[in-house]
């Protein structure tokens, strides 16, 4: 059998210094780290790791701004036939992008919980992919006229529960050392999301009287009964508004 001739392929910079750096902070811990000991361990000069990272905090958390891309190409792309579960769809990425590399991941969620920096700095990536999937909601309702008043509102709420779902299900995985299926732990928090905020269209109806309930009663005394009677088939979000309504707490 005959050696391949040609010479391997070399791997990105980016990722050769981002090894470089997670080595490091591994073995001598992220402060005692400097920027100066991940060009050494990486062969390369001061001006090659700033041309791929403004920080130190950044090569730990390398890949996210391609997901950050990847999400965004997603959204555009997306049909929008049912806005929540595309949003859904779009923080599932995150979730392959940490399940590809288990080790690492584990590893880099051991490191931020050590480093209060890099928490912080966790905090502001989150906040990115959030603000991502708000703004895909916000361009869906924002030419429906049917969308109501607080359509820029919901579409925040919901994709702060997409994000906080999400991140529950990965960070429950990631705890246990990446054992199990982590698939299935989002999933199963996203679900909750869905049955919450889903519904045939996901839109944001103001109440009228095609989306309210059959009939919504009360019989005031001291200890006040309401009873509702709602569609089948009624999105979670319209009942509780309803149920807000007559409460008086909406």
């Amino acid at each position: 059998m005959t050696e391949d001739p040609r010479p391997a392929k070399k791997p990105p910079m980016r990722d050769v210094l981002a090894e470089a750096a997670f080595a490091l902070f591994l073995e001598r811990g992220f402060e005692r780290t400097t920027v100066d000991d991940i060009v050494a361990r990486a062969g390369v000069g001061r001006r090659s790791f700033f041309r791929y990272f403004p920080s130190k905090e950044d090569a730990v958390f390398p890949d996210h701004e391609g997901c950050l891309a990847e999400m965004t190409a997603f959204l555009a792309d997306a049909d929008g036939t049912d806005p929540v579960a595309t949003v859904c769809d779009g923080a599932r990425l995150v979730l392959r992008m940490y399940a590809e590399k288990p080790e690492f991941s584990v590893q880099r969620y051991r490191l931020t919980r050590e480093v209060p920096g890099l928490r912080t700095y966790e905090l502001s990536v989150v906040r990115r992919y959030e603000r991502t999937l708000a703004g895909y909601l916000e361009r869906r309702w924002a030419d429906d006229p049917d969308a109501g008043p607080d359509a820029a509102l919901r579409a925040e709420v919901i994709a702060a529960s997409v994000v906080a779902a999400h991140n529950n299900g990965l960070r429950s995985w990631l705890r246990s050392g990446g054992k199990g299926d982590a698939g299935a732990e989002v999933d199963r928090a996203l679900e909750l999301v869905r049955a919450v905020w889903g519904g045939a269209d996901a839109r944001p109806v103001a109440p009228g009287p095609e989306s309210a309930p059959a009939a919504v009663s009360s019989a005031v005394s001291d200890d006040e009964v309401i009873v509702m009677v709602a569609r089948k088939g009624a999105p979670m979000w319209r009942v509780v508004q309803h149920i807000e309504s007559a409460l008086g707490t909406a």
